[in-house]
């Protein structure tokens, strides 16, 4: 959720707090190192227990909401005990502060984690697994999203349940589009159609570009290729060998690089934050951004719209950046039950269309559409519901093996490269596989 509102940056944020976490996670054991075996076996529902539920929220009024669902789950069930904390100061600090706590035997029983982090968490030891868990009927696990399903599985295991869904579609500036004469987004588009009125939006003048890309190098420019590369027919991995540099990858890059050095129609920002708030202040035609960018644009008087990503022969895939709840296990088969009963509880449709929908996210489940809360939801939230329809086009999960944020860090710094002009798509990419096969190939 990364903060559970507001401006989030895809679930990968902590990239240099993962790279240089990785080696110490994967060498922490669990107990017995083993996290096959079945935590929650001999659990007694009605154990008194007491479990720890690190939040990941650190705005005063969301770990509040918090501690409220706790505090229902509790009254609900007598003989339970949450003790909950946000787990650390800032959400991408959860994963250093998990790191300490598997060597003091203080970690959580439940945590908040970014989807990009399940690789190395999964590789401590320290989790539960969930698999069969899951697969009871009544869980519903294949409600969730593809992408946030898989995102929470690790060579098998599962090590967790979707905390929060998300993806990339287009926003698009109504009014600047009129005044360019350019005909409105639509589910159909193609990227070159894309590029033309990216082109026509242009006005250097009034300092108005088509659209944006961030160059920071982090996540948010790594993770936006991915669609594209996708589209292409391409992968990001072939087993634990890069692939990203193949045919796909570098058609998908010369896509960005045209806009970017050609037609000049493409703001490169610096920084990841500056991109929004252009487009919020009418200088951007064009943003693929996702649904955290609903709230933000509530507070202004654009008029805006939401459509599906432009495709490549008819592929609109897009991207997802599904957040966690991770389940670990203390060697104690009630507090490992009693993890999974309040997760089921809290993932559930009417406690989720409470929550995430309450507050501005994505709803967890399919068959939240049909809630009062998901109708509410869409009228105060203008573009959720393409946003949530678009989850259909989330067919593919990021990897989840520990190298990912190291290989990610390679590929942004590539992807700026080539939209600044000092280098050709091939060239770059071939370079980010090599810096990043070593971390891969250690996965």
């Amino acid at each position: 959720m990364k903060q559970i509102r507001g401006r989030r940056r895809p679930a990968l944020a902590g990239l240099a707090a993962a790279v240089g976490v990785a080696l110490v996670l994967s060498a922490c054991g669990g107990p017995d190192n083993d996290n096959a075996r079945d935590a929650a076996k001999g659990y007694d529902p009605d154990a008194k227990v007491t479990i720890t539920w690190w939040t990941g929220q650190q705005e005063p009024q969301m770990e509040k909401a918090a501690e409220n669902l706790a505090a229902e789950y509790q009254r609900k069930h007598k003989n339970v005990t949450i003790k909950t904390s946000a787990g650390a100061q800032v959400t991408d600090d959860l994963l250093p502060k998990l790191t300490s706590s598997f060597n003091n035997g203080s970690y959580p029983d439940v945590s908040y984690a970014f989807g990009s982090w399940a690789g190395q968490l999964a590789a401590t030891g320290k989790t539960q697994d969930l698999a069969d868990f899951v697969r009871d009927p009544e869980f519903d696990f294949q409600d969730f999203p593809k992408a946030a399903q898989e995102t929470a599985t690790v060579n098998g295991v599962v090590i967790g349940i979707p905390a929060l869904v998300d993806n990339i579609g287009l926003i698009y500036n109504k009014a600047l589009f009129k005044e360019a004469g350019v005909a409105l987004p639509n589910k159909r588009w193609s990227w070159e159609q894309f590029r033309i009125a990216a082109k026509k939006l242009t006005d250097e003048e009034k300092g108005v570009y088509g659209t944006a890309y961030s160059i920071s190098g982090s996540e948010d420019t790594t993770w936006h290729l991915w669609p594209l590369l996708w589209q292409h027919g391409g992968l990001i991995l072939n087993g634990k060998k890069p692939a990203f540099n193949n045919e796909a990858g570098v058609a998908a890059l010369e896509t960005l690089r045209q806009m970017a050095v050609d037609d000049k129609s493409m703001f490169l920002d610096q920084t990841d934050e500056k991109y929004p708030q252009m487009f919020a202040n009418g200088k951007i035609g064009m943003m693929m951004s996702g649904p955290w960018e609903l709230l933000g644009l509530s507070d202004t008087n654009i008029d805006y719209g939401v459509t599906q990503l432009p495709g490549y022969n008819g592929d609109h895939q897009t991207v997802s950046g599904p957040d966690l709840w991770v389940l670990f296990n203390h060697d104690n088969a009630n507090r490992a039950g009693a993890s999974r009963d309040f997760i089921k509880w809290l993932t559930s449709k009417d406690v989720d269309a409470k929550f995430n929908l309450a507050i501005g996210n994505l709803p967890l489940r399919g068959v939240e559409q049909t809630t009062m809360q998901f109708a509410a939801y869409a009228q105060e939230y203008p573009g959720g519901r393409e946003f949530f329809n678009n989850l259909e086009n989330a067919r593919q999960a990021r990897p989840t093996v520990p190298g990912y944020a190291e290989m990610s860090k390679y590929v942004g710094a590539a992807i700026a490269k080539v939209l600044k002009g000092q280098a050709k798509p091939q060239q770059a990419l071939d370079d980010a596989a090599v810096k990043s096969a070593p971390a891969l190939e250690g996965s």
